[in-house]
């Protein structure tokens, strides 16, 4: 278990107001938060609370994470946006999770995951990521994989195939994603797919917090 000692200062990323407050200390529940986000197992934060007279579950723990409904709200900060998908696995099937980070400022705009990676999730991602950040007047960085470029190119968005550069931002956070997926399983185990795309989100306003 990582060394880390209890924070002092309240968390400000971590909104509270739609967890329903129970006889957990508001502070342990930041923080319980924000360690699972940063790399403790769902048990380890559990652990980590004992020291302080916390005792509560992993399952617990779970909730908090997945109540407080956690999503990026960021900017984009210059002309360019890394977008991306990657195959990953979930409850032992194959999904495609997209993102788009901005590679200046290496914050995650957004991140979704679907069944496949044909062209119309592929549309959805992208129309759902204009829908919230107005995308007109920004090049996409993207490889030369498929789909992504020729929705692009259809639906009149500027692009340029690059396989490096400031393109790597969203490798970078990809790699980082499969870690956590790995190493925490659990977190992703026997829970609705729905919930996942929750940790997903919760993590990139994790991602998001240590950027600045």
């Amino acid at each position: 278990m990582p060394q880390i000692e209890r924070l002092s200062e309240r968390i400000a990323w971590i909104d509270l107001s739609v967890v329903e407050r129970d006889r957990t200390p508001r502070w342990a529940i930041e923080e319980g938060i924000h360690y699972h986000l940063a790399g403790m197992s769902l048990r380890e934060v559990s652990i980590f609370l004992e020291r302080f007279w916390i005792d509560r579950s992993h399952v617990a723990v779970h909730n908090w994470v997945h109540k407080a409904d956690l999503r990026p709200i960021s900017t984009v900060s210059a002309d360019q946006l890394a977008v991306d998908k990657k195959m990953i696995c979930l409850h032992g099937q194959k999904f495609w999770l997209y993102g788009a980070v901005d590679p200046y400022t290496n914050e995650i705009l957004h991140l979704s995951r679907y069944p496949t990676a044909t062209k119309q999730p592929t549309r959805w991602f992208l129309t759902e990521l204009h829908r919230r950040y107005q995308l007109d007047d920004v090049e996409f960085l993207v490889d030369d994989a498929d789909y992504l470029g020729p929705v692009l190119a259809e639906d009149g968005y500027r692009f340029r195939v690059i396989r490096h550069g400031n393109r790597n931002a969203i490798e970078r956070v990809f790699l980082d994603i499969e870690r956590r997926i790995s190493s925490f399983a659990n977190s992703f185990s026997h829970v609705a797919l729905e919930t996942a795309q929750n940790w997903l989100e919760a993590f990139a306003v994790y991602h998001n917090s240590r950027q600045t």
